[in-house]
């Protein structure tokens, strides 16, 4: 097995990983590409071993086939190279098992015995509700030892109280410094990018302030709609799986004050007093500062699709958001006064995840009037589609007739033209490297994950106690009127209206 540091890449570390959900979307779309990826640029160790553990009755060879299948849909064919294909699909074992009652578990002991120095990595792609059976019956079999590492995902719960509930289930058979609670967005390497952007360039860092920054937007537009999970969303809404689980990381993110240095609890500790400094919302500010929408009948790229109350299964009396934006702030020295404003939904026009800061214009202005609402940069960070960076700034616009015309253009670092060899790894390849070298930097911590559904709760219970529907938006548009008047009652615009 070897180790290596954090800031330095990459040797391989040996692993067994159980993975608990093999068949499902997220294994079969995600996980299995990633582990692959990984042992196709070396960083599977010679012995790593890999155990798909579902509900269906299925045999070693119908399972390797299944995920052999997940990999040509889901791997470029160029990627896909044979003798690593054949390596890969070597490492894989299967049982079927019936993840709450802990009679099955005895067939993940004996598995176990033949790999027992190296560390065991759970990974739990199953509902929530059950992580905490499935970490109790792994110990009660003896499956697990003092090495083992769980791998969640988020959200955990739909509230503080049903959170706390699972985290202290998980708690109560694996430490916190074994604990890896994904956020997929942490993974990204424009998120990696945001963390040495700021903290690696003093251009950035000094002006990343309220004195410098006039605001801060962070939108996240999905183009898909339910996709058959409107028992599940209708439950949750936007604001529970987005706001509370990617949206409030970014923005930690780009809050936090610096480090002192890169280990998983000194960021950490800077996310979460970003989360204790979030502005709570009071009566007035509901009205003012935050829209609720749901998508109704519209277009998309020329495809008429249905509203939220006519997709399949659908409650028509449901007051679910499919759509939430808000003004908040960080209440801190740095960020005192500057507007962060957050905006995520469903059947947008596009699929789009980014960050725009907004800088301060200059105190004195002395070219064209009409000009004046060019004349401030802002950085835009791009997580998707085309991961990026991009910093807007003004320069003379060229040709005799001109005089001092001002034009907008970016300074660009697009990740596939600036690194045209290099493919870009998937978040989940990231995330299960860490996993697998023990660093936890990149995960979240269990009282992160509780400031922001206390954050959420609050905000939550004052919707409940309004009982106003959400405002209709078309399928295809940026979101409620009401969105684009929150913004524009401060004299500002969301970034694609400039």
């Amino acid at each position: 097995m070897s180790h290596h540091n954090r800031t330095g890449q990459v040797a391989s570390t040996e692993i067994d990983l159980a993975l608990f959900g093999a068949l499902g979307d997220l294994a079969q779309r995600k996980l299995f590409p990633a582990l692959f990826q990984l042992d196709r640029e070396g960083l599977l160790a010679g012995q790593t071993r890999l155990l798909g553990l579902a509900r269906q009755e299925l045999d070693l060879d119908g399972f390797t086939s299944r995920v052999e299948q997940a990999l040509h849909t889901h791997v470029k064919a160029e990627e896909l190279d044979r003798e690593a294909l054949t390596r890969f699909l070597a490492r894989l074992d299967y049982r079927c098992l019936d993840f709450t009652t802990v009679d099955g578990y005895a067939g993940i002991r004996d598995w176990r015995e033949a790999g027992r120095e190296r560390p065991m990595v759970v990974y739990l792609s199953v509902a929530a509700k059950i992580y905490g059976d499935i970490c109790r019956n792994l110990e009660i079999s003896g499956s697990l030892d003092d090495q083992s590492r769980v791998v969640v995902e988020k959200p955990i719960g739909h509230d503080l109280a049903s959170s706390a509930a699972i985290n202290d289930a998980i708690g109560a058979v694996f430490p916190e410094s074994r604990i890896y609670r994904i956020d997929h967005y942490l993974g990204k390497e424009t998120v990696q990018n945001l963390i040495a952007l700021r903290f690696a360039n003093p251009l950035f860092g000094t002006q990343w302030n309220q004195n410098h920054i006039s605001h801060v937007e962070i939108t996240v537009a999905e183009q898909v709609g339910i996709e058959g999970r409107w028992g599940y969303f209708d439950a949750a809404g936007q604001l529970r799986d987005m706001v509370q689980n990617h949206l409030l990381q970014l923005v930690c993110l780009i809050a936090m004050d610096p480090p002192a240095n890169l280990d998983a609890d000194a960021i950490r500790d800077e996310k979460v007093k970003v989360l204790k400094a979030l502005r709570p919302f009071t009566d007035d500010m509901l009205g003012r500062d935050v829209v609720r929408g749901q998508y109704i009948a519209g277009t998309i790229g020329g495809q008429a699709v249905p509203g939220y109350l006519e997709e399949e299964g659908a409650n028509i009396e449901s007051h679910t958001e499919s759509f939430v934006a808000m003004k908040t702030g960080v209440e801190n020295w740095r960020w005192a006064g500057v507007p962060f404003y957050l905006r995520t939904g469903k059947r947008m026009p596009e699929k789009l995840s980014q960050i725009i800061i907004h800088f301060r214009q200059q105190p004195h202005y002395i070219f064209d009037p009409d000009q004046r609402g060019l004349a401030a940069n802002k950085l835009v960070i791009r997580l998707q589609p085309e991961e990026g960076i991009a910093l807007e700034v003004l320069t003379k616009d060229s040709g005799l007739d001109k005089g001092m015309r001002l034009r907008r253009g970016p300074l660009h670092l697009d990740f596939n033209s600036a690194f045209p060899k290099s493919r870009i790894p998937d978040a989940y390849e990231r995330l299960l490297l860490e996993v697998m070298k023990g660093q936890q930097y990149l995960f979240v911590r269990r009282d992160e994950v509780e400031h922001a559904w206390q954050w959420c709760d609050n905000l939550i219970a004052a919707w409940a106690d309004r009982d106003e529907a959400p405002r209709r938006y078309p399928a295809g548009s940026w979101g409620p009127v009401a969105s684009i008047a929150m913004i524009t009652q401060d004299g500002r615009s969301w970034y694609e209206d400039y």
